[in-house]
């Protein structure tokens, strides 16, 4: 096009146009990445049901495509008995302290602190004041999304 014709048509300048590829870059990666990795969430805990395990445990549950978030809710005393499972579990407290017994260690986690527990690792716990923990399982675990969980149902 010859400068006389450009002549009123305003020109968009570099950073426009890489604005403009960079915005259509994010919408083709929401797209594929909705489609590919399931839907998605937007919750508050207050409407998400808590499960009562037993009357000194109570959870509730977010469900990733491959991660799951559970808010797990003790009362001092509770025990979480001795398991392991195969899934790789990051533990942050966000009130109370947990008391875990795990590779031969006790060790309490206290709020504002974070354990990290590698998969298969045998491992139990004791609340040893009323606990708010957020656990993040990688795969989610799928015997607590059937309910198959029977060593915290006691």
């Amino acid at each position: 096009m010859s400068a006389a014709k450009r002549k009123g048509v305003p020109r968009k300048s570099a950073k426009a146009k890489a604005s403009t590829a960079k915005a259509n870059v994010l919408k083709n990666t929401v797209r594929a990445n909705s489609s590919t990795t399931g839907s998605l969430k937007y919750l508050a805990w207050n409407d998400v049901e808590v499960e009562a395990m037993n009357p000194l445990l109570g959870r509730q549950l977010i469900v990733g495509h491959q991660v799951m978030l559970a808010r797990v809710l003790l009362k001092k005393g509770c025990i979480v008995p001795l398991h392991s499972h195969v899934n790789e579990q990051l533990s942050y407290i966000l009130e109370g302290a947990l008391k875990f017994y795990i590779d031969g260690k006790e060790i309490v986690v206290h709020a504002g602190e974070v354990l990290t527990i590698p998969p298969n690792m045998p491992h139990k716990a004791e609340a040893m004041e009323d606990t708010v923990d957020l656990d993040i399982f990688n795969p989610p675990r799928a015997d607590w999304i059937n309910k198959t969980d029977s060593y915290l149902r006691k």
